[in-house]
C-alpha cells in the first residue's frame, strides 16, 4: 500500500509537470482527439508536447508490457493512473481502435514477432487501424459474413464489402475478418491484417443524420492478402473475434467510466450561471440521479476490469456492461439537450460550437446498433445470465 500511494504522488507530480492546461478541458470537437497514423497532425503544440510525454513514458497503453510500448505498470498501478488523469481532466493522448481493441487481441492471440512489430508501433501511434467486422446482411449475426478469401498460393485474394467501417477513409491497416472456407460456418474464418493502401481496396464515407460520416463502407476487389498477416490460426478467426468483441463492447460502452460526469456538471454550471434561482428542481433531480447512475456504472466498470485480467468474469458480462453503458450514455446526451434548453437545438451556431450538443445528441442514437445490437445485448444476458427459458 505504501509503494502504491508513493506512486500516487509521483504520478500527480509527473501529471503536472508533463500534461499542458490546454489538454485538461473535455473533448469538444474531433480535432481535440489525436488519434496517430501515417497522416497524422496535432491540433496544436499542446496536444503535440502531451502526446510525445505519454508516449515517452509508456503511458498510451501503460498496462502493456514495456517490451511492446507500454509502461509495465501493474492493475493497481493502471488504475491509480486512471484515476489522477480523470482528477485533473486530462485528455487521453492518443486514442485508437489498435489500442481498444486489436491490442489485446494480438496480446492473447499473437505471435511474438506480431506483438513487437504491431503493438509499438501502436503504442507510438505510427499506425492507425479499422476494424472490418459488419457486412450488408451480417451484422448482428456476424458469423454469417460472406467476404471470402481464395488461397492463391503464397497469399489470399481477398474480394467482398464491409460496411459502418468506421473512420476506415482515414485508417493506415484494417484487422479484417475474411471467410476462408466455405463448408463450415464457425471454424471458416480468418482474422487478417493488411494495408489498406493495398491495390483493389476503395471506401466510400456513409453521411449520418447529424450531418458527420465516421462510418464507410469499405470494398474488397482481388486485395492481395500475404499468408502470414494473420492472428490465431487460419480458419479459427471467431476465436479472436469473440475476444473482441469483448473489448470492443466495453470500448462502446465505456466500461471505465469516462468522462460521463464532468460533461452533466459543466451543463449544470452553464444552467445555474442563465438561470440563477429558476433552477427547474425536476431537472435538477434528473442530473444528480444521473451522478450516482454514473458513478455506480464507474465502480461495475472497475469490478468487470478486475474480474477479467484475473479470468472470473462472466462470458457474457460484456453484454451488460455494453447494453448499460449504451442506455447511460444516450441518458447524458438527451439531459445535456435539457439543459441547453432551445439553444440547443441551434445546428450551426458559434454559441454551440457548430450545433455540437444537437449532432452528438443525435450521433448517440447508434450506440444501440454498433457493436451488437441493444435488443441481441438483451437476449444474450436473458439466455447466459438470468438463465430464463426461450420462447
Amino acid at each position: 500500500m505504501a509503494d502504491l500511494e508513493t506512486f500516487r504522488s509521483e504520478t500527480r507530480d509527473w501529471l503536472e509537470a508533463n500534461c499542458p492546461p490546454e489538454m485538461r478541458a473535455p473533448v469538444r470537437d474531433e480535432r481535440d482527439v489525436y488519434w496517430g497514423g501515417r497522416n497524422a497532425s496535432f491540433k496544436n503544440d499542446a496536444q503535440k508536447a502531451w502526446f510525445e510525454a505519454c508516449r515517452d513514458k509508456g503511458y498510451t497503453v501503460p498496462a502493456w508490457p514495456k517490451e511492446y510500448g507500454g509502461a509495465g505498470l501493474s492493475p493497481a498501478e493502471a488504475k491509480v493512473l486512471r484515476e489522477e488523469m480523470g482528477a485533473i481532466g486530462a485528455r487521453p493522448p492518443l486514442s485508437s481502435f489498435g489500442i481498444w481493441m486489436l491490442g489485446p487481441a494480438l496480446l492473447k492471440f499473437g505471435t511474438e514477432e506480431q506483438k513487437v512489430h504491431y503493438l509499438g508501433q501502436i503504442a507510438r501511434g505510427e499506425i492507425r487501424w479499422c476494424q472490418g467486422y459488419s457486412e450488408p446482411g451480417s451484422g448482428s449475426d456476424l458469423v454469417s459474413l460472406q467476404t471470402f478469401g481464395e488461397d492463391a498460393g503464397d497469399h489470399w485474394v481477398v474480394n467482398g464489402q464491409k460496411v459502418w467501417t468506421s473512420y476506415a477513409d482515414q485508417a493506415d491497416w484494417i484487422f479484417c475478418l475474411v471467410r476462408t472456407d466455405k463448408s463450415d460456418k464457425y471454424q471458416g474464418i480468418t482474422f487478417m491484417l493488411f494495408d489498406m493502401e493495398s491495390d483493389g481496396i476503395s471506401t466510400k464515407p456513409i453521411l449520418l443524420i447529424s450531418g458527420n460520416s465516421p462510418f464507410c463502407e469499405t470494398f474488397f476487389d482481388d486485395v492481395k492478402v500475404p499468408k502470414g498477416q494473420f492472428v490465431g490460426e487460419v480458419n479459427r478467426g471467431w476465436d479472436v473475434a469473440k475476444y473482441l468483441l469483448g473489448h470492443e463492447r466495453e470500448m462502446i460502452s465505456g466500461a471505465d467510466g469516462g468522462d460521463r460526469t464532468s460533461a452533466i456538471g459543466a451543463a449544470m454550471a452553464r444552467h445555474s450561471n442563465e438561470h440563477a434561482g429558476e433552477l427547474d428542481p425536476l431537472l435538477r433531480a434528473e442530473l444528480a440521479m444521473f451522478d450516482v447512475d454514473a458513478l455506480a456504472y464507474a465502480c461495475m466498470g472497475e469490478k468487470f476490469l478486475d474480474e477479467i485480467k484475473v479470468g472470473k468474469a462472466h462470458p457474457a458480462q460484456p453484454n451488460t456492461m455494453k447494453y448499460a453503458g449504451t442506455e447511460l450514455n444516450k441518458r447524458r446526451h438527451e439531459l445535456m439537450m435539457a439543459t441547453g434548453g432551445s439553444r440547443s437545438l441551434e445546428w450551426d451556431s458559434k454559441d454551440t460550437d457548430g450545433g455540437t450538443p444537437a449532432r452528438s445528441w443525435l450521433r448517440t442514437k447508434a450506440n444501440s446498433i454498433e457493436g451488437g445490437t441493444s435488443e441481441i445485448m438483451l437476449n444474450v444476458i436473458s439466455k447466459r445470465i438470468l438463465e430464463l427459458p426461450g420462447a
